[in-house]
């Protein structure tokens, strides 16, 4: 039951009932409500912040999880970026100087990013620093790996151009040693044999009876094989690439034609007296990029020390030469 309320009229001396007009109902019971909603409110709101709910304790555990695991993350991309630093160094230090190559400087292999903030999308979170942190350097490993990459594919083409030329360049004498006579003359002044007179003989003189095998020596293309080039006789010439061209002169006759490919150890001609000539002999000579320089630095392939010791002491004497 209601409780009812009086209140003193000082006019008759006496308490009189308080009647509550229905607008004034209406007013108590919208404070009450307001009164009511604003309570629960502040308790809901001090619940949310001092009591956790089952959800909420599950979303932490999953926030510190994914802490966790950022921070091992970071670790490993450490751990790589010290992996890489040390094949940076082996690029630079060992295959780039084997191969010739110029080195990649630190400036290139570690530059930014320029430009606008990449990382604004990743702004204005709770961890927005350790998952920014994390990400560029994330986004730096990957550079380096690409820059690293492309070196490795420029060290590949090297190594197989460097395969290449060493299989090109003229490396063994072009006449076997078992069907040497002897080395006539070497590379340096020589009396010309017609003449009598000082000459550059460009070349070294291989003795051998006529019909004796002559060799390519090193893997390269027939460019001349003919008798039209005066004083050589019948002659072949090979261009090897890499700037190196042999020539081989006063043949008997020839086994390739022009435009042959032929490989390093390939039968190409026989020894003979033609041309410009005293006796059966090989003119051999070496030349690189136009220039004719001294074929006795080109036989380490077939040669022990002992034997290119004696062929240099050969090499070395004054004399006449065979052409």
């Amino acid at each position: 039951m209601a409780k009812v309320k009086y209140y003193y009229d000082s006019d008759t001396l006496s308490y009189r009932k308080i009647e509550l007009r229905k607008r004034d109902k209406f007013k108590k019971s919208i404070v009450f409500l307001l009164a009511s909603a604003l309570l629960g409110s502040l308790m809901v709101f001090i619940m949310y912040q001092f009591v956790e709910s089952p959800k909420q304790k599950v979303l932490n555990r999953e926030l510190e999880n994914i802490k966790l695991h950022y921070g091992l993350l970071n670790k490993k991309m450490q751990q790589t970026q010290e992996v890489l630093e040390d094949i940076q160094r082996r690029d630079n230090d060992v295959y780039r100087v084997y191969f010739e190559a110029n080195p990649i400087p630190d400036e290139q292999r570690k530059a930014g990013f320029g430009g606008v903030n990449r990382y604004k999308s990743l702004e204005g979170f709770d961890n927005s620093e350790m998952i920014i942190d994390a990400t560029k350097n994330l986004d730096i490993l990957s550079k380096q790996l690409y820059v690293q990459s492309k070196s490795l594919d420029e060290i590949i083409e090297l190594a197989i151009d460097k395969e290449k030329m060493l299989a090109s360049i003229p490396a063994i004498q072009p006449v076997s040693k078992e069907d040497l006579t002897r080395m006539a003359s070497g590379y340096g002044w020589r009396s010309d044999p017609f003449t009598k007179a000082r000459k550059m003989h460009k070349g070294m003189d291989f003795t051998s009876p006529k019909g004796t095998p002559i060799y390519a020596t090193g893997n390269g293309k027939v460019i001349r094989a003919d008798n039209r080039s005066s004083g050589f006789g019948k002659h072949i010439r090979i261009d090897h690439g890499f700037g190196y061209v042999t020539l081989y002169a006063h043949l008997s006759k020839y086994n390739v034609k022009k435009g042959k490919k032929v490989k390093r150890g390939d039968l190409i001609g026989y020894v003979g007296s033609t041309g410009r000539s005293q006796a059966p002999h090989l003119h051999y000579e070496v030349r690189y990029f136009g220039n004719a320089i001294n074929p006795i630095n080109f036989y380490y392939g077939d040669l022990s020390p002992e034997e290119f010791k004696e062929m240099l002491i050969m090499a070395s004497q004054e004399g006449q030469s065979l052409d």
